[in-house]
């Protein structure tokens, strides 16, 4: 790598850690004491770094010590631990698959969630192409060198970046050369091993391996996940020129088995709702990353990657539409057609929910006829397909120099990304067995075997093909108007089109996914930061970014064509992208030479957000630019070292709201307009007045650590994460109040505190021994928390028409609160044996 950052010479080592030297409560807190020089990436390509006092935002950045010594299993749990306004939801129920959120920004892997986070890897957008969401069981733990937290909307990291971005640099042979092994083993059958091996030779070729093994059966039933993840890096380097090459490889299966209803989850805390829910992840990204320098004040990095993605979902629900049916006893037409068919045992009469707690002759039946099975039967098994192929290329240049006599950087870039997607889902008909796993029968949701719903073909496929393209150009320039006061100007121009193509409807169909879009913006940042005495900074900043809406809110736009969310899509009038605005301001320093502290305030407008509303169709709704959001809130922050001790302490306070008016569906609420009218139990909907807070957002964040060096080899760190109490999903309003009849549960998820503990303990200088307990004292707490309709009863049996009603009147359905289940106490204990570690040849 080049030998220089701003305004300083420094060696290739000191711009090695470029992105992970910086000014986060954490990198404070961990072992090893700060440099006296902090580097922070600015850009997502590695190799430009700028002084952590002239940068105008409160930026977090961990190294690989400190998340190896964390005991997280992925980035995304780490985060959750151990960064400041970070905390997570398990929508998804399974470990590798959390919705991570900053600032009440989300990074998802869960397609249809508005995702308000860019995630980079070497200079890779991470990003997935189709509906812009994050698999985190695609970045390897282990080969992760250092991540940067940058906050706000900081344009200079593309498209997404609302509320944050995260860079993460990897690993090189040269930085990590020798050999390491680890075996671990833990709860619920855990078991993994990690094998890294790195070096270089007399020539200046290096190259570094990292491959990993996961197995584990998961907590809750039918949880298992498998991970299996290659990363490996060839690099040359001489006095000017830098070169790598990375191959990253990852075949993953992952199941998670979602929220559970109120009731079923107090009398099993492992149980689930349906099952499965299987998500296959196979994923090959080539990158060639490289740098050179000119001279001592010029510098070019970039990169050209290639990713090819595979990912298929096999999802068991309950069928919502056969929860208002009379499903349980077969009529004369169903019995004929069975007897026809070959069947028997079926009941000819008699059958009732009370004695047939999971029925399934009607279903059978109904699928023999092609009559109403979508209507009958009560399980659906999803399935979708995605095929997503992106590439593209990214340089910079970064000059230092003076102007007007002082000292100057400008950074100047482009980039290309361009992508190809296929996307497929479809649905089959069966029905719910008493371990709630779904048989599927043969009906489908085709428009032909599935049979009618309200008379119209029963019809849920979506075969999409689309291309992205997106360029942007971008600059920064850091003017020093004295030594200790820095003024930085920088802004990013990025046009996007999407061009979506429907293989099942022909265009100038209503129903057409076709469509051409193309969005374009430029977004500008300014900060300042001073720095009046040598243990005082001070920043401010203001900073714009924006995303384009992606192809699934593309898909269900169209107030003519409402859709369900997000397994269906419809026409495709254009939508805005949405822009936000952040502002903060702030103070760090340090006190008594090791104490270091931070406070600062944020705020954070989002402009033609989008949401999914609710349609006059009962259950419908399609997406649509939304007014106005707001996030906005205080940051503290502490740490030093007393002796053998490390502490650390953050805080935030954090108030995310709606700004505007609207209409969204409420039909899970108590509050909603058909229960207001006297008729509880049918779909309504809800309104949101400006000021109303913002679903599955806390308002408090606390996190507390304390690492303690019993001896030189021997290491216990623990912390503690804590949150405060959210609002539930579909209680947008604030105002559900369960009755306990026909609304069930509180509408929202309580506050929890989680405490984890950890050691490590050096037997040689090869062989150590490490162990991990996380939720200590096995505190039960729910992550998130989603208000539905639902289809069992306390015990756990299926019942439709729980609560009566008639033909003329219709059936009203039982409605309650689910929840996301946080883990309970695990532990896990590794052997971990370093071989030679000195360069290879």
């Amino acid at each position: 790598m080049p030998h220089f950052v701003p305004f300083c010479r420094l060696t290739r080592g000191a711009l090695a850690l470029s992105a992970a030297l910086g000014s986060s409560a954490f990198a404070q807190q961990n072992q090893t004491p700060l440099p006296a020089v902090e580097i922070v990436g600015i850009t997502p390509l590695p190799g430009v770094g700028q002084l952590r006092n002239e940068i105008a935002a409160p930026v977090q950045v961990a190294r690989k010590g400190d998340i190896a010594a964390s005991g997280a299993l992925d980035l995304a749990d780490f985060m959750n631990r151990h960064l400041g306004s970070v905390h997570v939801n398990e929508m998804q129920g399974n470990p590798f698959q959390m919705d991570v959120s900053y600032r009440g920004y989300t990074a998802s892997p869960l397609l249809g969630t508005p995702q308000g986070m860019s995630v980079y890897m070497d200079g890779v957008r991470m990003n997935q192409p189709f509906g812009d969401v994050v698999s985190w069981d695609l970045i390897p733990r282990g080969a992760i060198a250092s991540m940067t937290l940058m906050p706000g909307s900081n344009p200079l990291f593309g498209l997404n970046t609302l509320g944050g971005a995260i860079s993460v640099q990897t690993k090189d042979g040269r930085s990590d050369p020798g050999t390491d092994l680890q075996v671990t083993a833990g709860s619920n059958k855990r078991r993994a091993m990690e094998f890294e091996h790195g070096g270089v030779n007399d020539k200046d070729l290096s190259w570094y391996v990292n491959a990993n093994l996961f197995h584990e059966d998961g907590w809750r039933a039918t949880s298992p996940s498998d991970v299996k993840q290659f990363f490996s890096k060839l690099g040359w380097r001489n006095a000017d020129t830098d070169l790598k090459l990375t191959l990253s490889h990852a075949d993953n299966q992952l199941n998670g088995n979602g929220l559970q209803e109120q009731r079923l989850l107090a009398a099993d805390r492992s149980s689930v709702y349906t099952s499965p829910d299987i998500t296959q992840n196979r994923s090959t990204l080539v990158n060639l990353a490289g740098s050179h320098s000119f001279n001592e004040a010029l510098q070019f990095s970039g990169n050209v990657y290639y990713r090819d993605l595979r990912t298929s979902t096999y999802n068991g629900d309950i069928n919502e539409g056969a929860m208002d049916q009379s499903v349980v006893q077969p009529s004369a037409a169903d019995r004929a057609a069975l007897t026809a068919a070959g069947y028997s045992g079926f009941p000819a009469s008699g059958a009732t929910s009370a004695n047939t707690p999971f029925p399934y002759w009607t279903c059978i039946a109904q699928s023999l006829q092609n009559d109403e099975p979508a209507e009958k039967c009560n399980g659906l098994i999803n399935r979708s397909r995605s095929a997503q192929q992106n590439y593209g290329a990214s340089g910079q240049l970064t000059w230092l120099g003076t102007l007007a006599g002082q000292r100057n950087q400008f950074v100047a870039g482009a980039g290309y990304d361009a992508s190809r997607v296929q996307f497929s889902q479809s649905s089959q008909l069966g029905y719910i067995n008493a371990d709630h796993s779904i048989t599927g029968v043969n009906a489908f949701g085709d428009g032909v075997s599935g049979g009618t719903v309200d008379g119209e073909p029963y019809d849920t496929r979506v075969d999409l093909s689309g291309r992205i393209r997106t360029w942007s150009v971008f600059a920064s320039d850091t003017i020093s108007m004295r030594d200790q006061l820095h003024l930085t100007l920088s802004g990013r121009y990025n046009t996007t089109t999407v061009r979506n193509r429907d293989a099942l409807h022909a265009d100038g169909d209503p129903a057409s996914l076709s469509g051409n879009h193309k969005f374009a913006r430029f977004n500008p940042a300014i900060g300042l930061t001073w720095s009046p005495t040598k243990t005082l900074n001070m920043y401010a900043g203001l900073n714009e970014s924006s995303r384009a809406p992606t192809a699934i809110e593309l898909g269900c736009a169209n107030p003519e064509q409402p859709c369900k969310l997000p397994n269906a899509m419809a026409g495709d009038p254009p939508l805005n992208q949405v822009v936000t605005r952040t502002a903060e301001a702030g103070l760090r320093g340090t006190v008594a030479g090791n104490l270091q502290w931070n406070a600062g305030v944020f705020h954070a407008e989002n402009r033609n957000d989008i949401l999914f509303v609710a349609d006059n169709q009962a259950g419908y709704g399609y997406f649509k630019n939304f007014g106005k959001t707001q996030r906005k809130g205080l940051e503290l922050g502490l740490s030093g070292k007393l002796g053998k001790m490390t502490l650390g302490a953050q805080y935030t306070l954090l108030d995310a709201t709606y700004q505007s008016s609207e209409i969204v569906n409420g039909s899970s609420n108590s509050s909603n307009d058909t229960a207001a009218a006297g008729t509880p139990g049918f779909d309504g909907v809800i309104t949101i007045r400006p000021g109303d807070r913002i679903p599955l957002i806390p308002r408090q964040l606390l996190k507390l650590s304390a690492d303690y060096a019993v001896t030189p080899g021997f290491n216990i760190n623990s912390n503690m994460v804590a949150m405060a109490g959210a609002l539930a999903r579909g209680n947008e309003n604030s105002g559900h109040q369960p009755d306990g009849v026909t609304y069930l549960g509180q509408g929202r998820s309580a506050g929890y505190a989680i405490f984890n503990l950890g050691a490590n303990y050096a037997v040689t200088p090869q062989l150590q021994l490490i162990g991990q307990i996380n939720n200590v004292f096995d505190t039960r707490y729910n992550s998130a928390a989603q208000l539905g309709a639902t289809g069992f009863d306390g015990s756990g049996n299926f019942v439709a028409r729980p609560l009566g009603g008639s033909a003329a009147d219709g059936y009203p359905s039982q409605h309650s609160t689910f929840y996301a289940p946080g883990a309970p106490r695990l532990f896990w204990v590794g052997v971990r044996y370093a071989f030679d570690k000195t360069a290879g040849g």
